[in-house]
């Protein structure tokens, strides 16, 4: 195999997982973004959580919200919160209570009912994100999970789960951070009409 067949097969992998997402999913999508609006319109806010890679999506559809996400929509903030982003209360609660504890510590915190949160977890069986959403749960938060696989022990967790028909983590996230933006683009819609 030589470099552009590696890349033309991971393009075509991630081109065939995004159909699927396409063909399986667009009905959880569009519920996602409807459920998502209606927290923040009543004025609550969305808590995101994931490990590695999902992390960093969790960060970042948490800072589309925040700024904007399409550039020219000028609009106000909205309140979103990337539970990964404090490293001081990462490896407090890490060291003090365990890594397992490191988000549901901050739901607790932060969480209201009403509010919504969004964990992430390729596998879907990220101890700490489950601690997250059965401490959201006690609250009255809203939940959805993103998933990947068979959603693994998160699976029906969470009031929606999205998950993505794939088992390779990189096609499950490249479809997590697709499914964050257009819940980003139905929010900027759905609250100030801006397309």
């Amino acid at each position: 195999m030589n470099l552009k067949e590696i890349a033309s097969k991971q393009i075509q992998d991630s081109i065939e997982t995004k159909k699927a997402v396409l063909d399986t999913l667009l009905p959880q999508i569009e519920e996602a973004g409807k459920i998502a609006s209606e927290v923040l319109k009543k004025g609550n806010t969305i808590l995101f959580c994931g490990n590695g890679g999902s992390s960093c999506d969790a960060s970042h559809i948490a800072a589309e919200l925040v700024v904007r996400y399409k550039s020219g929509n000028e609009r106000r903030a909205l309140p979103a919160l990337s539970l990964s982003a404090d490293s001081a209360v990462l490896t407090a609660c890490s060291n003090d209570y365990g890594y397992e504890f490191v988000f549901s510590r901050q739901v607790e915190a932060f969480g209201k009912p009403g509010d919504l949160l969004v964990g992430l977890s390729t596998s879907g069986n990220s101890k700490n994100v489950i601690a997250a959403l059965e401490s959201a749960k006690k609250i009255g938060m809203k939940t959805i999970s993103f998933l990947g696989g068979d959603g693994g022990k998160m699976k029906g967790m969470a009031d929606l789960d999205l998950i993505i028909p794939r088992k390779e983590t990189a096609r499950i996230q490249e479809s997590h951070i697709l499914i964050g933006h257009i819940l980003c683009s139905i929010v900027e819609y759905e609250l100030f009409q801006l397309g």
